[in-house]
């Protein structure tokens, strides 16, 4: 595993909302979380790894969720995040967010901006129709694909 990316890791661990990361690469595992006390802000991170077997790769699936039921009753299509980081809904914190629920957007429409390692990277819709419900508070942290919106296609 590459030394560099572990490093990145934790910077990105350090200077965001985020608690731990977890990824698996030629076998390997590692696990890079902060360690979080009562009524301190500092946190440290801890960095774990060891090599997996094919047996511990499986995983279990689980029932279906609210959302995933909600999404195949009618014509929903998630939104996800296409990267780790903070999620805004508007371009700047006095400015109007982008869209609200139940805009209509067509494809290419910028619906939110993610933030990571200081770069703002506007989201935009690969569908058209309708602004559903938004799942993500403004200022959040984000993981990648994580559902941020849902929209009714047309």
């Amino acid at each position: 595993m590459d030394l560099n990316l572990i490093k990145k890791l934790v910077k990105i661990l350090d200077s965001t909302g985020v608690t731990d990361i977890e990824i698996e690469e030629n076998g390997f595992r590692i696990k890079i979380a902060k360690k979080i006390r009562g009524t301190q802000e500092t946190t440290h991170p801890q960095i774990m790894a060891h090599s997996i077997s094919a047996e511990q790769t499986k995983v279990q699936i689980p029932s279906e969720t609210a959302l995933e039921k909600e999404k195949q009753s009618t014509n929903l299509h998630e939104i996800k995040s296409p990267i780790v980081g903070t999620f805004y809904r508007a371009p700047a914190p006095d400015a109007d967010p982008y869209v609200q629920i139940g805009d209509y957007v067509t494809t290419g429409t910028v619906l939110c901006i993610v933030e990571a390692m200081k770069l703002m990277n506007e989201i935009e819709t690969d569908v058209t129709g309708k602004i559903v419900k938004i799942l993500v508070e403004n200022g959040r942290p984000v993981e990648y694909n994580q559902p941020l919106f849902l929209l009714e296609a047309s």
